[in-house]
């Protein structure tokens, strides 16, 4: 399985929401390269990359950010908000990004997303934010109807290969993550899914990896110090017994 370390970046700094709440944010350092340079030399190769400004509005301000972070550390980068349309997909992957991550734009517009995940093989991901089981999309903002395992099990049709599937009710909260979600969405045929919010204890990293999760994305409780990087990294890697 592997580990994404998570850096949400708004206003070109590293930051943690709780629940997603905009009103509720932690700053945690005014340097995203030097967190992520921090993140390699721990052992880590890949790297989940949250544009919260894009989230919210719809802005790309942070894109030097993101093209800074990938030239100074060479890691498999994935970014997500933001992505509304086709130019602020291309955007992100012209700053270097190794995969892009469509949330409101994979509800509103699947023709779009479809389309996207057939132009660029193997870097379109959806990102399927669940709250209570349905769907939230514009930041987190708007809940719709959509159950989000069922919007999860389409995903393969449309051809993309790749969800970044995230608990809200568990996110930033350092209390556990929503094992049972996960459960249900790793036995979905033809989808790498990479298991988010609130990932606090060792003991969830290796239920992840024994469930054959594509991967894990670790956040606040890195900042925290309830999770070390290098041991996360050790335990995503070694086989269930």
């Amino acid at each position: 399985m592997i580990l994404f370390p998570a850096i949400d970046l708004r206003g070109g700094r590293v930051v943690r929401l709780t629940e997603g709440d905009y009103d509720r944010m932690t700053v945690y350092g005014d340097s995203p390269v030097e967190t992520a340079k921090s993140f390699r030399a721990a052992g880590a190769t890949h790297l989940h990359l949250v544009d919260l400004d894009g989230a919210k509005d719809g802005t790309q301000v942070n894109l030097s950010v993101i093209d800074a972070i990938v030239r100074e550390t060479g890691l498999f980068i994935e970014v997500g908000g933001g992505a509304r349309d086709e130019a602020s997909v291309e955007r992100y992957l012209g700053a270097g990004a190794s995969r892009v991550i469509l949330g409101t734009m994979a509800v509103e517009k699947p023709e779009l997303m479809e389309a996207l995940a057939a132009k660029h093989p193997g870097k379109i991901a959806a990102g399927v934010d669940a709250k209570g089981g349905f769907v939230a999309i514009h930041g987190w903002r708007t809940l719709t109807d959509i159950p989000a395992l069922a919007f999860l099990k389409s995903l393969p049709g449309r051809g993309v290969g790749c969800a970044i599937y995230t608990d809200i009710g568990t996110d930033g909260m350092l209390s556990g993550t929503n094992l049972p979600a996960f459960w249900d969405a790793a036995r979905i045929k033809g989808l790498d899914v990479v298991a988010s919010g609130g990932i606090t204890y060792e003991r969830e990293l290796t239920t992840l990896r024994d469930l054959k999760l594509y991967g894990a994305i670790v956040g606040k409780a890195f900042y925290a110090g309830k999770l070390s990087l290098a041991r996360a990294l050790e335990l995503v890697k070694e086989e269930s017994a």
